[in-house]
This record gives C-alpha cells, structure tokens and sequence, in this order.
C-alpha cells in the first residue's frame, strides 16, 4: 500500500543531505556503470571473435608443411617438406566417409591479374569445387569452378567481389569477359563475396590441375583443407576433429621421414580446437569482467550501509519515540530499508541507462579486429535490476536491523 508520510520522510531526508546522498548514489551509479560496460565490452570481444571465425567454414582444418627440425633416420634437419598430389588424395580416399568438403590449394605467387588497362597484384589460387564452401563463400554473379572444369584443365577464374570492382570499372558485369595472369588468358566465370570482407575478396581462383599446369606447379601442393560431416554436439565434433588431425599428422610424418616429435615439419590448423580456446577465454574473460563490476558494487554497497548507519544513529531519538508509541520492529526495519532500496535503485538506473546510452552510441564507433557491436542484451539488463534490489535491501538490511533492535528508553535518553 502506498504510504505517502513514509516517502515524505524520506524525501525530506535527502533534502537535508543533498551531498551525502549524491554522494552515496554515485558510488551505485558507478559500479553498475561499470559493471554494464564490461559485460559489453566482453559481449563485443565474443563478437569480433565470432567474425573471425565466420570467414572460413566453422571446422575448417587446415594442413600446412615447414622444414624440420630434427635429424631423423639419417635425414638431416632443414628438409622443407613439400605436399604432393598423392598426399591430399590419399587422405581424402582414407577418410571419404568422415570428410564434408575437401580440397588442396596451389598458390601462385605474384599473381599479377589484368583486364584492358587496369590491373592489380592479388593472390591466385587453384582449388577444387568444395573451396567455396570451406571458404564459406557466396556466389554473387556466375558460378564457381567445378570438376568438369577440374578435369579439362579450363582456363577459367572466379574473382573476388574487391578485384571486380577493381578491375572491371567501367563494366561491372565481368562474367564472359577475359583477364590476364601472368599473361596468360582466363575467362572469368564467376564473382564471390566472403564474410571476411575486402582482404578475403582480393583473391582469383581456378582450376588446381589449370592452375598446376599452365604455372608449372607438376603436382605440388601448398596446403590441404577439409571439413568433418557434422556431429551432434560440439564436445563430438571436437573429438572427431582431434582424431582426424593426429592421423593425418601421423600420415604426412610417415610418407615424409619426418620425425614424430617434430613440431615444424608439419602444421595443422583446427578451428573448432581454436574455437573452444578462444570461447574458454572469453568466458574467462566474462567472469573476470562480472567479478570487478560485483565488486566495484559492493563497495557502493558499503557505502550506502555506512551511510544508513549514520542515518539511524541521527534519528535514534525519533525511532525511540516511533517505538514507544507502539511502532512494530518490522515498521522501522520496512522503513530504513524504503530509504535504502530506494535510494540505490535510482542511483543504479541512472548508473544503468548510463552505460547502456555509452554502448548504444559509442559502441558502434568501435572499429577493432576482435571488438564487434559491444552490447548488452535484456536479460543482462535484467539481472542488473534484479542486482540493484538485492544490493539496496543488503545495505539497508543491518542498519535496518539494529535500529529494530533499539530499546526505547535507551533511544530516549540519547543526546
């Protein structure tokens, strides 16, 4: 029930202290401001990671070689490991059953690409049809390259969106016309666009047999990448993933004399594995953010407890007098701790709105490699109210309590 005298009081209470209230509210204020802002912070790192996983297929492995390191069955170390053809169809043979897409990568270095008079340096690349979808790419104009041109050794390319439009200034439309690479002809096929933006758009792909033959590649490799079928979770995933890496691993070290505790002869990225590190940390990272804002709370909590403290020390007369007239101990608790949840919510709310306008506006602003969108979403919002009552209620609750438990004829007699 609404009891107006009780909120005059307490009104007239923060008019006669207008410093130490604003004072008090603003270490409220502060800690749920900080405490909004890391979590933000923290959602803005999930983000910016997420983005940087979302350039590539979500478990995509990638099969990298080095020079070894160490003498092995009387091979000196320094040998630069080079992947052939065989290595990439043996693999994909052995594990056609666990495999999604699949696909090895012949580079050509210094790849200069020209159409009419404009040109650029981008990196071209052969690959096989399943390169779009371990690149997680889209198609915008044309189509990407297939096996059949995989087997004819078609001299065709498909262009990023970025060299399009480097490239292709006056016409945008591309597909049907011819480039030169190296000052050899490819007809361009198709335009793709890629969640990584420009950097993964500067790239031209083709055939891995054109690109082998017309570059003079014979069957070389630089690099292998697959995908496993999907599992039912992600801790599945991760396991099947770990197997496949150790065996391919294993495989690459046996049909190259590598030794097997040679760590820089053979390299194998896996992103689910790098995913999980990268999640653990964030949750680390969260925890660590909740940790600091709670704390940075609880002083403000203090705060406000000292200050009911003195409070109740300062109107032990009245509470005496409250008392004597037949004032029931849970009416001077319910109104110690009005005061005191009263005061704190306003302060977090405007502590709250505070932070939350910060990321609203600030937030987008924010252009890093590993921050995106810093926010916070309802249900952080939530709890921080939730947050707000429970810590007024605390900082209300022991001056509450002891002034309950004043005697009247003691209060009385106070000075």
């Amino acid at each position: 029930m609404f009891d107006l005298e009780r909120w005059e009081e307490i009104f007239d209470t923060i008019r006669k202290n207008k410093l130490r209230t604003f004072l008090t509210g603003l270490s409220v204020a502060s800690g749920i401001f900080i405490l909004v802002v890391l979590l933000g912070i923290g959602e803005g790192m999930r983000n910016g990671i997420s983005q940087e996983f979302e350039r590539d297929a979500a478990n995509i492995i990638y099969v990298y070689t080095g020079v070894t390191s160490k003498e092995y069955k009387g091979l000196n170390p320094g040998r630069r490991i080079q992947l052939k053809n065989e290595d990439f169809d043996y693999t994909a043979l052995k594990h056609q059953d666990d495999l999604e897409f699949r696909s090895s990568i012949f580079r050509i270095w210094n790849g200069i690409v020209n159409y009419g008079k404009e040109s650029g340096s981008y990196r071209v690349e052969g690959v096989y049809p399943d390169y779009q979808f371990l690149e997680n790419s889209g198609m915008i104009e044309g189509r990407f390259v297939n096996y059949k041109d995989h087997d004819n050794f078609e001299k065709v390319v498909v262009v990023g969106n970025k060299v399009r439009n480097d490239l292709f200034k006056d016409s945008k439309d591309p597909i049907g016309k011819y480039v030169q690479i190296s000052g050899i002809n490819f007809k361009v096929i198709g335009v793709y666009t890629d969640p990584g933006g420009e950097r993964e758009e500067s790239r031209v792909f083709m055939p891995i047999s054109t690109a082998q033959r017309v570059f003079g590649g014979g069957n070389n490799i630089a690099n292998m990448a697959f995908t496993l079928e999907p599992e039912d979770n992600f801790q599945a995933a991760l396991a099947a993933s770990n197997r496949f890496t150790t065996d391919v691993e294993n495989q690459l070290k046996e049909t190259h004399t590598i030794a097997p505790d040679d760590e820089s002869a053979v390299s194998i990225n896996n992103s689910l594995e790098n995913a999980k590190r990268f999640y653990d940390l964030m949750d680390m990272i969260k925890f660590f953010f909740w940790g600091v804002g709670i704390c940075t709370i609880i002083a403000g909590v203090v705060g406000v407890s000292n200050i009911m403290l003195i409070i109740v020390k300062e109107r032990t007369r009245e509470i005496g007098i409250r008392k004597a007239l037949g004032a029931e101990p849970l009416s001077i608790i319910g109104m110690v701790l009005h005061e005191s949840i009263f005061v704190t919510a306003i302060a977090g709310f405007i502590g709250l709105i505070a932070s939350l306008l910060l990321l609203e506006f600030v937030g987008p602003l924010i252009e890093t490699q590993y921050i995106a969108n810093p926010a916070v979403n309802f249900n952080v919002a939530l709890t921080t109210v939730f947050i707000l009552v429970i810590a007024g209620a605390i900082a209300g609750f022991f001056p509450a309590w002891r002034a309950a438990r004043i005697k009247p004829i003691v209060a009385l007699r106070d000075e």
